[in-house]
């Protein structure tokens, strides 16, 4: 096994995770799981190649698990770890004074925190690596303009965003690379359950309504994937995201627009 590389996967449990964890498998590398839904960890680990793959309980808003998980997969991986997703994440939606003080603290405490928590606990490890070794943080295209209805989450996302282009500049001269992965909506149960405000629409049924496209979790698997190979620093992913960063780029009036148009929609409103 010490000639493979290998990747550790905070929220390897399910979607995005375990898409990129099935990716980097396919690829070779040696996976590691972390999450806080051990039967999640179990059913990733099943889909991946006998021996591939170890998995630790993980949660992200504490350092100390942190270090513990990445300790143990660092010794189930022959004494390398070459890349990090910090993709754990929640998507608590709601304006700002639906969400409860407990919604807000999760949000941040995940979302954010939990990614801070994963660079520091991961920078040894990867400054051993290099050069060549990658942190990846999975944002959003919400990162790119925020979304009403989506105000904490989207906040969270440009901070991961701000945070990845600055410990890019930090640890280049180390020779650790660190990227952002921004899809558009993706079809995983962060958008199970009802959608915020009048419309009795789900949350997946808002983002029919709205004309916004669903992005495969394969496909952001793979901008994962050319992260890592790759120079570039934020992964666009899907039409949405693209259409977005071009509209925030050139037409920032129209997007704008378009994002009171879509509080609307998600607000039951013609």
């Amino acid at each position: 096994m010490a000639e493979h590389k290998a990747i550790f996967i905070s929220g390897g449990g399910s979607g995005i995770g375990r898409a990129i964890a099935l990716r980097f498998a396919r690829g070779g590398w040696f996976v590691g799981l972390g999450d806080i839904d051990e039967a999640g960890m179990e059913q990733t680990s099943a889909l991946l190649p006998e021996g591939q793959c170890s998995w630790h309980m993980l949660d992200v808003r504490d350092p100390d698990q942190w270090r513990q998980a990445l300790s143990q997969f660092h010794h189930a991986a022959d004494g390398r770890i070459d890349a990090v997703a910090n993709n754990a994440g929640v998507g608590d939606g709601g304006t700002i004074d639906e969400l409860t003080e407990e919604q807000i603290d999760r949000l941040i405490a995940v979302n954010f925190r939990g990614v801070v928590n994963g660079a520091r606990a991961a920078h040894p490890y990867l400054k051993a690596t290099a050069p060549g070794s990658c942190l990846v943080n999975t944002a959003s295209a919400s990162a790119i303009y925020g979304i009403g209805g989506l105000s904490l989450y989207s906040a969270t996302k440009f901070a991961v965003r701000a945070l990845t282009e600055a410990l890019d500049a930090e640890w280049h001269d180390e020779g650790i690379k660190v990227r952002s992965l921004m899809p558009g909506f993706v079809d995983t149960p962060l958008l199970e359950g009802a959608a915020s405000g009048g419309t009795e629409l789900s949350k997946r049924e808002v983002v029919i309504a709205s004309g916004m496209d669903f992005v495969p979790v394969e496909q952001v698997a793979e901008a994962a994937w050319q992260a890592v190979h790759g120079n570039t620093i934020h992964m666009l992913i899907g039409g949405t995201a693209k259409q977005m960063a071009l509209a925030a780029r050139f037409l920032p009036g129209f997007l704008r627009k378009r994002a009171r148009d879509l509080m609307n929609i998600r607000l039951g409103r013609s």
